[in-house]
């Protein structure tokens, strides 16, 4: 009965996912979570890293949300 969050983008790498890696990772955990109940997030926050890897980070993050709503519903 409890809402998880998983986090699909590592702050301590400025290497940025692909929208692929963070559907994969979503994909993951659904296996455990059910899907009303998961929420993708950061691991942590992108205060340390540069804007435009943080802005790209996010970018990748919102991707791989949709591509994973289009993988698995």
């Amino acid at each position: 009965g409890k809402d998880v969050r998983v986090g699909v983008i590592d702050v301590a790498s400025d290497t940025i996912e692909t929208p692929e890696e963070v559907a994969d990772t979503i994909g993951r955990a659904l296996q455990f979570v059910p899907r009303h109940r998961l929420m993708p997030c950061t691991n942590c926050g992108l205060a340390p890293m540069s804007r435009a890897v943080a802005e790209a980070k996010l970018l990748a993050l919102g991707r791989g949300a949709a591509l994973a709503r289009e993988r698995y519903g």
